[in-house]
């Protein structure tokens, strides 16, 4: 897999204090009727000013719940759009539109018409699930939507006489195909944080931390997760670390900020994020961040509060998505 080109002719935002930034985002909250939601995976400053943290589960939960007019996101593209999708009369901003995600850009919608029509044709009956790591236009044209954490209660939910096309991790098909026992037609489509783990420093460090558990998320390869002592989405991971009492040493398998909400819900524990590699140098690197998560910042939180922009624009598409993302997450 290729890893993001950095533009380092980009100009460079110059430095405010982190302190006076929070100090002026919470007074703009009051004063725009605002309240921020943050993913797990933004940085942990984001994440300790927002209203409400969590996966996509929960947040696009959460999205329904917003008391106030308008919703700041903190995360990436597909997430701003299921917060509009399911809150339409919410103004949705997002401190970056540049945010997206490796996984939503594998499966446009006119691929995914395509193959769907292709497959009519060859005579297969099935119903397409879709994780929620992809845009609203191919939601549209799904017939369930999935998270890590609601994966498996959807999965039992397809008839059985229906085949399934799951969309678009590959990785995550997999193990759902595994746990459920039911075939699935996959697209290959994959993350790039969770496909570049290096398993040897993985083992690496467990054997350097005697005792360690390794917590790894279903989107990783069939490798990391055959080495996995925990496998599961972000909240999973948080309510197994808070049921171990006892301080552990945890070998964290997923994008390197999910630590920060695992120190601040048990803090006995250490927790240590496995590097990834770089498959075109086989260097080890600290490619376990999401560079679109990080797009994100408190001056661009600060800013899309200030000028109201950018916004999640309603379009046709989001009545269609609008149908299933209710029927998979809300009922």
């Amino acid at each position: 897999m290729e890893l993001p080109v950095i533009n380092t002719n980009a100009p460079v935002a110059a430095y405010e204090d982190p302190l006076d930034l929070m100090d002026e985002i919470e007074a703009l909250k009051k004063e725009r009727d605002a309240s921020i939601l943050a993913h797990f995976y933004v940085d942990g400053d984001l994440q300790d000013i927002a209203d409400f943290t969590g996966d996509s589960l929960k947040l696009a939960r959460d999205a329904t719940q917003v008391k106030t007019s308008t919703i700041v996101f903190c995360g990436v593209h597909f997430m701003g759009e299921s917060a509009k999708i399911l809150s339409p009369e919410k103004k949705v901003l997002m401190p970056d539109l540049h945010a997206g995600c490796s996984l939503a850009e594998s499966c446009p919608a006119d691929r995914l018409a395509a193959y769907q029509a292709e497959l009519r044709a060859k005579g297969h009956d099935f119903q397409t699930v879709a994780y929620i790591n992809t845009t609203a236009a191919v939601k549209s044209l799904c017939d369930w939507i999935v998270t890590s954490g609601n994966a498996r209660e959807i999965i039992d939910r397809v008839p059985a006489d229906k085949e399934i096309l799951f969309v678009p991790d590959q990785h995550l098909g997999r193990y759902l195909s595994s746990v459920t026992g039911r075939p699935m037609i996959l697209w290959p489509g994959s993350c790039m944080v969770h496909e570049v783990f290096s398993v040897q420093d993985l083992l690496r460090a467990k054997r350097n931390h005697h005792g360690s558990l390794v917590m790894s998320h279903p989107e990783c390869p069939a490798n990391i997760l055959e080495v996995s002592d925990i496998i599961g989405g972000t909240e999973k991971m948080r309510k197994y670390v808070a049921s171990v009492k006892e301080p552990k040493t945890f070998l964290v398998a997923t994008e390197a900020n999910m630590i920060h909400p695992l120190k601040k819900l048990a803090p006995q524990h250490e927790y240590i994020p496995v590097p990834g590699i770089m498959t075109s140098t086989g260097e080890t690197c600290a490619c376990n961040r999401c560079p679109h998560m990080a797009l994100n910042t408190l001056q661009k939180v600060r800013d899309c509060l200030k000028y109201s922009r950018p916004e999640i624009v309603w379009q046709p598409y989001f009545s269609q998505a609008q149908d299933v993302l209710k029927r998979s997450l809300l009922q």
